[in-house]
């Protein structure tokens, strides 16, 4: 009998599951997604389960289950089973879906935690960790930013003037697995039962990270590429691992982009600490580019505000109002077709 509370269980998701239709079946969690078949863990052990149709056709491919949904399903023959239901969402991470314009897709759902990992070489990006923390405070989880490979030589005071501004809206820890004194900090911050999903490029160590945490090889990685000198992508599918006595961890494949997923623009702003100035500005309307009495230009030339914060506050806003232009256009369609499909209905009924 496996103990779902190690794996985030509640009682909140119980009354979740009460109200369920499929209340009296078995309920799991999604550790693994594959292309046809998702990998559930419940109390009497691991499931390999499909979706019905009317999941599978009936739903948008980010309405699927991902890594951490909680699902109910019905057993059958051996360690296989059907989902017919699934909790509602909460604390889901998204993104926006490669080649697309308002598709996301779904990372990891019931998300207490997320840590940025990037590697102290030429991985390092403060503009891509400022990407991932917009979209992780979005979702109403708390965002980590780790530094691995903390071993490399690296410009620790030029490393913290860049990041100054994120570490005030997040931990900051340097890891490196070559370090052990280095993990247990991180470690000592993962609570029991609390679900912490690892996001960043290729080649940062997120697996090796894991492992280390975990203090055993529970996920594969690469060695060092004789080529670059760098971490080889390992990881190609989400998947979940339980560390002893702690919490829930869920490595993720690396993505070349991380595109913004977010319906709200405007928060930006308070998130890479505009909003303060923006307050200030002569208009309420102010676009901070270029209008008379914009107190977030005058910040910046003050050296109030780094400029380089600011272009990339410039450059996430414009694509979230792209995306969320552009999803709210597609919900407006994908009503005026659900109202002419009733009214088609109406008029069939009629004879």
């Amino acid at each position: 009998m496996i103990n779902l509370n190690t794996y985030g269980w509640n009682e909140r998701l119980n009354q979740l599951k009460q109200a369920s239709a499929h209340s009296a079946l078995v309920h799991g969690r999604i550790s693994i997604v594959n292309r046809t078949c998702y990998e559930v863990i419940s109390e009497s052990g691991w499931f390999l389960c499909e979706l019905t149709g009317n999941m599978m056709y009936g739903k948008s491919d980010f309405e699927l289950p991902c890594t951490g949904d909680w699902v109910i399903f019905q057993p059958f023959d051996e360690n296989k089973g059907i989902i017919v239901d699934m909790l509602p969402r909460e604390r889901t991470l998204y993104r926006k879906k490669s080649g697309t314009i308002a598709d996301k897709q779904a990372i990891a759902s019931y998300v207490d935690k997320a840590l940025i990992v990037q590697s102290l070489d030429d991985n390092f990006n403060v503009r891509r960790a400022e990407r991932f923390m917009v979209q992780i405070l979005e979702a109403n989880i708390k965002p980590v930013l780790v530094l691995n490979k903390a071993d490399l030589g690296f410009d620790r005071p030029k490393i913290e003037e860049q990041i100054k501004h994120l570490a005030r809206r997040m931990p900051i820890f340097y890891t490196s697995i070559h370090l052990p004194e280095t993990i247990l900090p991180l470690r000592e911050s993962i609570s029991k039962g609390e679900t912490v999903v690892f996001v960043g490029s290729s080649g940062v160590g997120k697996s090796s990270l894991v492992n280390a945490l975990c203090k055993k090889s529970v996920l594969l990685t690469s060695d060092i590429s004789l080529s670059t000198g760098k971490g080889r992508h390992t990881s190609t599918r989400r998947e979940m691992v339980l560390m002893d006595f702690s919490g829930i961890l869920i490595d993720t494949p690396g993505v070349r982009e991380f595109g913004l997923a977010i319906d709200n623009p405007d928060s930006l702003a308070e998130v890479l600490e505009i909003s303060d100035y923006a307050k200030l500005c002569r208009f309420k309307d102010c676009e901070h580019i270029n209008e008379p009495g914009c107190a977030v230009i005058e910040a910046i030339n003050a050296g109030k505000l780094d400029h380089k914060v600011y272009e990339s506050y410039l450059k996430l806003q414009r694509e979230a109002w792209h995306f969320s232009t552009s999803e709210h256009e597609k919900r407006r369609k994908g009503k005026s077709f659900a109202k002419l499909i009733d009214e088609v209905k109406k008029y069939k009924s009629n004879f």
